[in-house]
C-alpha cells in the first residue's frame, strides 16, 4: 500500500511518500529548521507534490493518508490537519491520525545509537512554549508541563530528543537524562514514521481528526465591552 505522510507540529514541515515496495521518498528538514520561523503554508503542498513525483505516485494510487496532529504548534497543526482534510476527502483515501510525539519517538528508538547511548529508552520533548515541552511518559501517554515536571515524566534510561530537549538540555543532563547530539536527525518528527505509524492506527473521518493540543492555545478572542 502508498502511504502519504505529513507532520507540521514543529516549525519544519516534513512530507514522506513510503511506497508499497517499501521505498521511501521524504522531504526531511535539517535539525537547524526547527528553530527558524514556521513556513507550513507555502511548504507543504509543494513538499507534497515533490515527493509525489519522485515516488511516482498518483493520488489516486494512495491506499491511506496519514497525518500528524501534534501536540505541537497551533497554527502548523491547523495548517497540516486542514490540508490533510482536503487532500483526503477529495481523493477518498482513508485518513490516519497520528502522534506526533510517538513519531519522533520512533525515530529515536530507530536510530543507531553511539555506545553511551545503548540500551536507551526513547523520550521525545517538542517545545511547548511557555517555558514549557510536550512529551511522553513511560506508559506512553502525552503530556504538557514544566521541564521539571518532564523530568519527574521521564523514564528510566531515558535518551531525550527533539527540539524541546535542545531547548533545555542543560536541565535534562544535569538531572542525568542525556539529550541526542545537537545535529542528529533524531529531534526531527520525520514524516517517514508518520507513514510507518499510520498501519497501527485505525483510519478516521476527516471531520472527525482534529489537533491533540493538551492545553489552551495562547492567543484569547478579545472580551466583549458589556452594554
Amino acid at each position: 500500500m502508498n502511504v502519504l505522510g505529513f507532520d507540521t507540529s514543529t516549525a519544519a514541515t516534513s512530507v514522506c511518500v513510503l511506497r508499497a515496495d517499501g521505498e521511501a521518498f521524504e522531504l526531511e528538514p535539517p535539525v537547524a529548521r526547527l528553530f527558524e520561523r514556521p513556513g507550513h503554508a507555502r511548504e507543504l503542498m509543494p513538499g507534497v507534490e515533490r515527493v509525489m513525483s519522485e515516488a511516482g505516485v498518483a493520488f489516486a494510487e494512495l491506499g491511506a493518508l496519514a497525518v500528524g496532529i501534534g501536540p505541537g504548534g497551533f497554527t502548523g497543526l491547523r495548517i497540516g490537519i486542514a490540508t490533510a482534510h482536503g487532500i483526503a476527502q477529495s481523493a477518498a483515501i482513508p485518513l490516519h491520525p497520528v502522534l506526533s510525539l510517538a513519531a519522533l519517538a520512533a525515530g529515536i528508538g530507530e536510530a543507531t545509537p553511539v555506545p553511551r547511548m545503548s540500551g536507551c529508552h526513547p523520550f521525545p520533548l517538542i517545545d511547548a512554549k511557555r517555558s514549557e515541552v510536550y512529551g511522553l511518559d513511560a506508559e506512553g501517554e502525552p503530556f504538557a508541563g514544566s521541564i521539571d515536571y518532564a523530568i519527574e515524566k521521564a523514564p528510566a534510561g531515558a535518551l531525550a530528543a527533539g527540539d524541546g530537549s535542545i531547548r533545555f538540555r542543560e536541565a535534562l543532563e544535569s538531572a542525568g537524562i542525556p539529550v541526542a547530539p545537537g545535529d542528529s536527525r533524531m529531534h526531527v518528527v520525520r514524516a517517514l514514521y508518520i507513514c510507518r505509524l499510520a498501519a497501527t492506527v485505525q483510519p478516521a473521518p476527516p471531520e472527525s481528526v482534529v489537533p491533540c493540543y493538551l492545553r489552551a492555545p495562547d492567543a484569547k478572542p478579545p472580551s466583549r465591552s458589556a452594554g
